[in-house]
C-alpha cells in the first residue's frame, strides 16, 4: 500500500462507503502507486499533481504498450481519486477532467470463408441421429438469413409452416423485421418440423414443450464443425451471422439493405463490415485501373 495519506484515505472511502471488492481495492492501490511513482519522479505529490503530469502519465502508458482498455481503467481510477480530493477540499480542481479515455480499436468480426461454410453444411447433413436434422437447419437459417441465435431459438413452427419466402423475426427491443428464407433453409426447417411433430418450437429441446437451450445449440454446431474438420472455436452462431454479412457485401449488397436484414438500429453498427467493401474496391482498382501495376 502506498504511504501517501490522501491515497490511503481514498482507498478507505472506496471500501467503507462504496463497498468495493477486495480485488478492486487492490487494483486501485496498484494504479495509484504507479501514478504516485510517476509524479514523484517529476517532483510532485500525487494529490497535488497538475494536468500536465496527468497527461504525461497517460501518454507514458500508451508508449509502454499498455492496452487501451487498461489505460482507460487507469484514467477512471485517477478521475475518481481527484474527484474525491475535490469533495474533501484538498484541491480545487480535477486535473484529469479534460482527458479523453483511450478507445480500444474495434476488432473485425471473425468470418468463415465461403468454402468453409460449404464444408460445414455438407458435414451438418452427414451427422448421425438427431444432429443430422438439427444441424443443417441451424446452419442454413443462420447463414442464409443472418439471424441472431436468440431470434432463431425463439422461432415457432407456425413461422415456417406457412411456407412464405419471408420470415417475421422479433429482434432486440421487441422490434419485428422481415428476413428472407432461401429454398434450402426452408427445406431444412421443414425437415426439422417433421422430426419433432409434438413441439410448438422450431428447435425443440429435450423437453418438447421448451425450445432448445443455447448450450444444446452450441453442441450441435460444434459437432458439425468438428465433422467438417474446422478448428475448435471456429464456428459459433455469431460467426455465421458475421459470415452472412461479410459475404453479402462481398457479392455486392449495399450497406442499408444489410442493416435491415441484420436488424441493426444504427447503421454505424453495420459499418464494421465495410472492411469487405474496401477490399472489393481495392481489388476493382487493381484489376481495372489503367495505371494499376500488373503481376
Amino acid at each position: 500500500m502506498t504511504a501517501d495519506r490522501h491515497v490511503e484515505a481514498f482507498i478507505e472511502m472506496m471500501a467503507a462507503e462504496r463497498g468495493s471488492a477486495r480485488n478492486t481495492l487492490l487494483a486501485y492501490a496498484r494504479d495509484l502507486a504507479d501514478f504516485s511513482a510517476f509524479a514523484a519522479a517529476r517532483g510532485e505529490l500525487p494529490a497535488a499533481s497538475g494536468a500536465a503530469v496527468v497527461q504525461s502519465y497517460m501518454a507514458s502508458l500508451a508508449g509502454a504498450g499498455l492496452s487501451a482498455r487498461s489505460a482507460a481503467r487507469r484514467l477512471s481510477c485517477l478521475r475518481q481519486f481527484f474527484r474525491f480530493l475535490v469533495r474533501q477540499g484538498v484541491r480545487p480542481d480535477d486535473p484529469s477532467h479534460l482527458l479523453e479515455p483511450p478507445r480500444p480499436g474495434r476488432a473485425l468480426p471473425r468470418v468463415l470463408s465461403e468454402a468453409e461454410v460449404r464444408a460445414l453444411l455438407e458435414a451438418a447433413r452427414g451427422l448421425p441421429g438427431a444432429h443430422g436434422v438439427v444441424a443443417p437447419a441451424a446452419v442454413e437459417l443462420l447463414y442464409s438469413s443472418g439471424l441472431r441465435v436468440s431470434e432463431l431459438l425463439a422461432l415457432t413452427r407456425t413461422a415456417i409452416a406457412a411456407g412464405a419466402p419471408m420470415l417475421t423475426v422479433r429482434g432486440k427491443g421487441g422490434k419485428e423485421r422481415l428476413v428472407p428464407l432461401s429454398a434450402a433453409s426452408l427445406a431444412a426447417a421443414r425437415a426439422l418440423i417433421a422430426a419433432s411433430p409434438s413441439s410448438r418450437w422450431l428447435f425443440a429441446g429435450r423437453d418438447p414443450r421448451k425450445p432448445l437451450t443455447r448450450q444444446g445449440f452450441d453442441l450441435v454446431l460444434a459437432d458439425a464443425a468438428r465433422s467438417a474438420g474446422l478448428p475448435d472455436g471456429t464456428v459459433s452462431p455469431h460467426v455465421l451471422r458475421h459470415s452472412f454479412a461479410s459475404h453479402m457485401l462481398a457479392r455486392g449488397a449495399d450497406l442499408r439493405s444489410l442493416q435491415l436484414l441484420l436488424g441493426h438500429a444504427d447503421i454505424a453498427t453495420t459499418q464494421i463490415y465495410t472492411h469487405v467493401m474496401h477490399e472489393r474496391l481495392a481489388a476493382l482498382v487493381s484489376a481495372h485501373h489503367p495505371l494499376a501495376r500488373k503481376g
